[in-house]
């Protein structure tokens, strides 16, 4: 059995120690985002993920951001110290994928397709971690890093603000990339009778 996909899988690993030590234009790595949230499924294709692509001091700018809104927020200075050494890592890498959803195309779906209404809220988070697995599986497969960070809804306000953010659309994740300067360490996985069940007739 074909298991090329499988293989590309295992390369998606979450990289925090990222550089800027990249052999891809800034251009190529935009087409490749932009193909990979394409090619995603959302409910009904409703396209409901949205990207915000930062480079350079774009980026720099967004974790600036969390930074000082962090600051507020873990008053120990030791602790402090060490979110904004985390927060650094993230800050040296080439960019910064904002992903959000477009809560409008929620809310329509939610009135144009009632039987379902309770479940389009759901059915975006599905489609949007769907999204988020095919942009970072499709940066490993070029040697990118990446992880993914969830400092929403703490700096929405201040994101949208900065860059301009279309109205009705809502901050889900940030994921910094860049190259990979230390490997990931290795993965543990539980026991398969954990996780799944086998039924046949």
């Amino acid at each position: 059995m074909n298991e090329k996909y499988i293989d590309l899988l295992k390369k998606r690993r979450t990289i925090y120690a990222l550089g800027r030590n990249m052999n891809v234009s800034e251009d190529e790595i935009v087409t490749l985002v932009k193909k990979a949230v394409r090619e995603s499924p959302t409910a009904f294709n409703n396209q409901s993920v949205k990207a915000v692509i930062l480079f350079g001091t774009a980026s720099e700018k967004a974790w600036d951001i969390v930074a000082k809104r962090l600051e507020t927020e873990v008053p120990d200075p030791q602790a402090y110290a060490k979110t904004k050494e985390k927060i650094t890592s993230f800050k040296a890498g080439l960019g910064t994928i904002l992903l959000f959803t477009d809560q409008r195309i929620v809310d329509q779906n939610k009135e144009q397709f009632s039987l379902y209404a309770d479940n389009f809220q759901d059915w975006s988070e599905q489609g949007l971690g769907g999204a988020q697995l095919s942009i970072w599986t499709a940066l490993a497969d070029n040697q990118i890093g990446a992880s993914l960070q969830h400092y929403n809804p703490l700096i929405d306000d201040q994101i949208r603000e900065a860059f301009d953010v279309p109205e009705g659309w809502v901050l889900r994740a940030e994921m910094p990339f860049g190259s990979i300067e230390a490997a990931a360490g290795e993965k543990q996985y539980l026991a398969d009778d954990e996780r799944f069940k086998v039924i046949t007739d």
